[in-house]
Formats: C-alpha cells, sequence, structure tokens
C-alpha cells in the first residue's frame, strides 16, 4: 500500500492504540486487586503465574521499543494507511505471536524470560510500558511503517517492518493476557 495523503490519517495508529487500552483494560481486570500469593501463584512448576505474565509482556515491550526507534531516525515522513506484514511476519504472528489454541509453543528468549520473581507493582509497571508502547505508536504514525525495518533484538539477522514490530506487540499482549486468565481459571488459584 503506498503512502497516505497527508490530509488522510492512517488507520493503523488508532487500531493499535485501541488495542493496547483494551490490553491495560483486560490486565486490570486479571490482576487488579490480586494478593501478592495469588499474583504470584502457578498452576504447576512449569508454568508461568498472572504476575509473570504481565512481567514477560512489560520486558518484551521495553526491549523491543528502542530498536523501532532507533530504525525511525531520519527517515522522511510517509504515512501508509494500514500495516501490511509480509507472508513471513504474518506465518511468525499466526503461529508464534497471536493468542489461539494452535499457536505453536516455544521458550521465551532468555532476554525477555520473567524469571522467578515478581514484583508487586507488576500490573502498575506493565500499565506503564504500554503506555511508553502508545507514545511509540504515535511517533511512528507520520512514517512509512511497512518499509522501514528494524535490528530485531532477539534474531539480528531477522528484519521485521517497524510496523509487524507495533503489531507484534500489540498480538503478544493478547496471548499473553489470554494465559493469565487460564492461570486465575485453574483448579487451586488461592482465594483472595
Amino acid at each position: 500500500m503506498g503512502a497516505v495523503p497527508t490530509a488522510v490519517a492512517p488507520a493503523w495508529p488508532a487500531r493499535l492504540t485501541s488495542d493496547l487500552l483494551a490490553s491495560d483494560r483486560r490486565a486490570r481486570e486479571i490482576a487488579g486487586g490480586l494478593t501478592f500469593a495469588q499474583l504470584t501463584w502457578k498452576p504447576r512448576p512449569d508454568a508461568w503465574s498472572v504476575g509473570q505474565c504481565l512481567q514477560h509482556l512489560r520486558i518484551a515491550t521495553d526491549v523491543y521499543l528502542p530498536p523501532i526507534a532507533l530504525a525511525l531516525e531520519g527517515r522522511p515522513h510517509a504515512p501508509v494507511h494500514e500495516i501490511t506484514p509480509g507472508w513471513f511476519a504474518r506465518w511468525f504472528i499466526r503461529s508464534y505471536v497471536a493468542a489461539s489454541d494452535q499457536q505453536k509453543k516455544a521458550p521465551a528468549p532468555r532476554k525477555i524470560d520473567p524469571g522467578p520473581h515478581v514484583a508487586p507493582d507488576v500490573l502498575e509497571a506493565f500499565l506503564r510500558s504500554n503506555e511508553t508502547a502508545r507514545r511509540a505508536i504515535e511517533r511512528a504514525a507520520p512514517y512509512d511503517v511497512n518499509g522501514i525495518r528494524f535490528v530485531n533484538p532477539f534474531v539480528p539477522l531477522l528484519r521485521f517492518t517497524v510496523g509487524t514490530g507495533l503489531e507484534i506487540i500489540a498480538r503478544h499482549e493478547d496471548r499473553h493476557l489470554l494465559q493469565a486468565e487460564r492461570v486465575r481459571a485453574q483448579p487451586g488459584f488461592p482465594a483472595a
């Protein structure tokens, strides 16, 4: 899709911003008011807690955004109406990022592993990270996010477009918020 005339605002920033605001609401519903014992409870030793799901999302966003911002530096403004990932990016999002019953399981890269300890303010840290992501979306809106690639912080040879990177952040949240909801629904989840 070509550049958007300057009088027409791109659609994708509003869509992704709305998705992240929905993730904020969902995270508050999942983790708001939980005791520390509930936030850190795991259904199995090898599973993540609600807090670890939020911590993982916060860390992933914090790792992904700086290379995206760096890729935009010095680029001319040429907004596009919508994000159009290529075939590999669509497959990657569908297979490894988006919430689905048929997604492939893969261990989190070490850089974004939530670790065994969760801070009591993990929900607030997640919400602050999402605010940072919304500002990054706003900053990226005037650029050709389908044509500018960034250095992937996990696999440097794999260069997604900025648009794909921002899409991954939003879809990744869907996946792990669903995981956190499933943790809360497990038998044995502690009562308040």
